[in-house]
């Protein structure tokens, strides 16, 4: 039995090469695919993680703090979460982690007000707006210095800052 030399036809050539070349783009194809998708659960990974730490510490104040409002007066109003913005996060062309991560530190910062009386910390306005823009966060080997814009204190603190890199 004889084997036919198709490598010496030009036609099952061209076949060989196009196979070649149609494999090596459908393996580029699908690693492009599973980076995307797995960036995307990336993301959603950090953000629920740093969603539960943020409800855990929270629960942690909450629960220190409630021996202390069960002496006072059951009408007073505490502080029960932190948000933070960065208003210019595209300009600085920052990503959802870096940004997310940003927020976490400033969280973790001042995760001692949650749980205290809206009063106190409502006179104490300036002190939460200088404990923010005179400390450095590291975020993946950047430094970023945040002014505060807009500080709403209601039950939920929210925070809206502009954020630069520094050397």
């Amino acid at each position: 039995m004889h084997i036919p030399p198709y490598h010496k036809k030009v036609t099952w050539q061209r076949f060989f090469v196009g196979a070649m070349a149609g494999a090596v783009m459908a393996y580029c194809i699908l690693i492009y695919m599973y980076g995307t998708m797995y960036e995307a659960l990336l993301i959603e990974n950090h953000e629920l993680n740093n969603k539960v730490s943020q409800l855990r510490s929270q629960n942690e104040s909450l629960l220190e703090d409630n021996d202390e409002l069960n002496e006072r007066s059951a009408k007073q109003v505490s502080i029960e979460s932190i948000s933070l913005s960065i208003e210019n996060a595209e300009t600085l062309r920052m990503d959802r982690l870096i940004a997310g991560k940003l927020e976490e530190l400033v969280q973790e910062e001042l995760k001692h007000v949650i749980g205290k009386d809206l009063t106190i910390i409502a006179e104490s306005d300036r002190l939460l707006i200088s404990t923010v823009e005179n400390k450095t966060f590291t975020v993946e080997d950047f430094s970023y210095t945040l002014s505060i814009r807009k500080l709403i204190i209601s039950n939920n603190i929210k925070i809206t800052a502009k954020a630069q890199r520094s050397s």
